[in-house]
């Protein structure tokens, strides 16, 4: 296995992590019958995650924010693997992506503005350079 694709596991792990981080709080706050329920808007009026408090809705959007960064970044070690083109940057730049997710999970938590965003883009830059490194 590429040392990419062991980041890619620990970030698929993170998103487990990140399951939890996010449902527990939740779960707490709505109760289970409206989680355990069909979540239909004509009887819950509004949708659940802006019925949370704002902290537990942060959890949840970095939660889904993953989602949409963990696309990139598995199209950019599926890449590097299968192209057998792993090297000491792309390992680094998959490392960074990993240590750059777990930082946006408390800054966006703890709304560290400007910060949260700088985190987020330096995990983007880590994937597409990766990509690149692949192409040239």
């Amino acid at each position: 296995m590429t040392p990419e694709l062991t980041v890619l596991a620990l970030a698929a792990l993170l998103q487990a992590v990140q399951f939890g981080l996010m449902s527990v709080p939740a779960n707490l706050e709505l109760g289970p019958g409206k989680t355990t329920s069909p979540r239909d808007t004509s009887r819950l009026k509004t949708p659940l995650m802006d019925q949370v408090s704002d902290k537990t809705g942060r959890l949840y959007r970095a939660f889904n924010n993953h989602f949409e960064a963990l696309i990139l970044f598995t199209i950019a070690v599926v890449v590097v693997s299968i192209s057998d083109q792993s090297t000491l940057f792309t390992t680094t730049c998959a490392w960074v992506y990993l240590g750059a997710r777990i930082l946006y999970i408390p800054a966006y938590y703890f709304g560290w503005a400007p910060w949260r965003s700088l985190i987020f883009f330096v995990a983007f830059l880590a994937t597409f350079a990766m990509i690149l490194a692949a192409l040239f």
